[in-house]
C-alpha cells in the first residue's frame, strides 16, 4: 500500500516538501494517546532476543534512525512509535542556520537513493537544548545527539563551535556524535585528518565531562565512506587512543559510481545516501572492526534496506545499525519488517545472542 502511495503521490511532490508532510503526520499521530499506542503495537513489536546493550545503554534492539531525519528533536516519540530502537537527532550546529538554498534534496528512485545538500539546516544548539530539556518522553528510547560545525565558523575555530554545542546538549544526550564527515559544509571533511581530529575530539570530551558530572556521556565520531583505507585505519587508531566510545560508519558519499538514474539527477552536488552506499559502507565497517575489535562500539549505516543488510553489518562488526534513506522508500513498516527478519536470522544462526554475532564474519576472515 505504501509503495503505491509513494509512486502515485510522493514521487510527484518535491522531496523536501514530501519529507515535511510525512514528518508532520508522524508528529501529529504521536500526540494522540490512543492512536500512538495502537500504531506502536502494530509497527514496533518487541523481540526479547534482539535486546541490545551499547556503550552502557540498553535498547529494545539494534536498529536506530540515523541523523538527518529529525534535525531539531521534534519527533523523537514519533520515530520511536514507528519502531526505531534509538533516535539520533541533528546534525545540530552551535548557531542556527537555514542551510543551503533550495532545491537541495533529490530522489534517485531507480537507484533507491537520495542526494542531499541540506547544509545542516537546524534551529541551533541553544534552541534544541531547550526543546530536549522540556521534553516529557512518551516512549522509552535512546536519544543520540549529532553535532556539527556552523557554516560561517572558520575551520581554525571549529573546536570552539563544537564545544559550545557539547556544553549545551551533553546533559540531554544519551550519547554524543561529532560529525566531521558531511560533504555539504565547506572544509568540514578536512577535520577528519587526525592532526585536526585529535584536538577536536579531546575538546568535546572535556566539555561533556565538565558539563555532565553525574555520568559519562558516550562520545562517537561519524566518518565518511570516501576516506582512503589508511585514513580509516588512522581514525580507528585515534579512537582507541582517545578512549572514544564508538565510530559511526558511514556518512553520505560524493561518489556517483554505478548509478542508473538520469544524469540531471546524478549530476547534482551533495551527499549520496541509500542503496549505492551499501558496499563501501560495509567495507569500511569490516576494516574498522578488524582494527579495533571489541574495544570500541561500531555503528553501521549506509544502504541498510532490510534485515539481511542489517544482519550483514552485525556479522561485519556493528553492534548497532541505522537507517534513513530506505525509510523514504519502504515507509512506516520499515522497522517492523527489519526487526522481524533480524529475529528470524538470529534464530536460524549458530549464535545465541546478537552480541555473539557481532563481528563473527570479520573475525573468521582475519584468522
Amino acid at each position: 500500500m505504501y509503495k503505491l502511495f509513494f509512486r502515485l503521490f510522493f514521487t510527484r511532490m518535491d522531496p523536501e516538501r514530501a519529507h515535511h508532510l510525512a514528518f508532520r503526520w508522524i508528529r501529529l499521530a504521536a500526540r494522540v494517546p490512543v492512536l500512538r499506542t495502537f500504531l506502536a503495537a502494530v509497527l514496533a513489536p518487541r523481540y526479547a532476543e534482539l535486546r541490545t546493550e551499547a556503550f552502557g545503554l540498553r535498547m529494545h534492539g539494534p536498529f536506530g534512525l540515523a541523523a538527518g531525519f529529525d534535525k531539531n528533536a521534534v519527533a523523537i516519540d514519533g520515530m520511536a512509535m514507528l519502531g526505531f530502537d534509538h533516535v539520533e537527532i541533528g546534525t545540530v550546529t552551535g548557531e542556527p542556520q537555514p542551510g543551503n538554498p533550495r532545491k537541495r534534496l533529490f530522489r534517485l528512485v531507480p537507484d533507491r537513493a537520495l542526494i542531499n545538500r541540506m547544509g545542516f539546516n537546524n534551529d541551533g544548539s541553544a534552541a534544541v537544548a531547550d526543546r530536549l530539556g522540556a521534553r516529557v518522553p512518551v516512549f522509552r528510547t535512546v536519544v543520540g545527539v549529532n553535532i556539527g560545525k556552523t557554516k560561517v565558523v572558520p575551520e581554525a575555530e571549529a573546536a570552539a563551535d563544537y564545544v559550545k554545542s557539547a556544553e549545551r546538549l551533553a546533559r540531554h544526550a544519551d550519547y554524543l556524535v561529532v560529525n566531521v564527515s558531511s560533504p555539504n559544509t565547506p572544509g568540514l571533511r578536512n577535520l577528519q585528518a587526525t592532526e585536526s581530529l585529535r584536538p577536536l575530539l579531546t575538546a568535546v570530551r572535556e566539555a561533556a565531562d565538565r558539563t555532565v558530572t553525574d555520568r559519562r556521556v558516550p562520545l562517537l565520531v561519524k566518518i565518511a565512506p570516501d576516506l582512503a583505507d589508511e585514513d580509516v585505519d588512522a581514525v580507528a587508531d585515534l579512537a582507541v587512543e582517545l578512549g572514544l566510545d564508538g565510530i559511526i560508519a558511514t556518512n553520505t558519499t560524493i561518489s556517483r559510481e554505478g548509478l542508473t538514474s538520469p544524469a540531471h539527477l546524478t549530476g547534482e552536488t551533495g551527499g549520496l545516501s541509500g542503496a549505492p552506499l551499501k558496499q563501501r559502507s560495509l567495507e569500511v565497517l569490516r576494516r574498522l572492526y578488524a582494527r579495533v575489535g571489541d574495544r570500541i562500539t561500531l555503528v553501521g549505516v549506509g544502504g541498510i534496506e532490510n534485515a539481511e543488510d542489517a544482519w550483514q553489518r552485525i556479522l561485519a562488526g556493528a553492534t548497532l545499525v541505522q537507517g534513513y534513506s530506505a525509510f523514504v522508500y519502504e515507509g512506516p513498516f520499515y522497522a517492523r519488517a527489519l526487526h522481524k527478519g533480524l529475529a528470524a536470522r538470529l534464530q536460524a544462526s549458530p549464535y545465541a545472542t546478537l552480541a555473539d554475532a557481532v563481528g563473527a564474519d570479520t573475525r573468521k576472515a582475519v584468522q
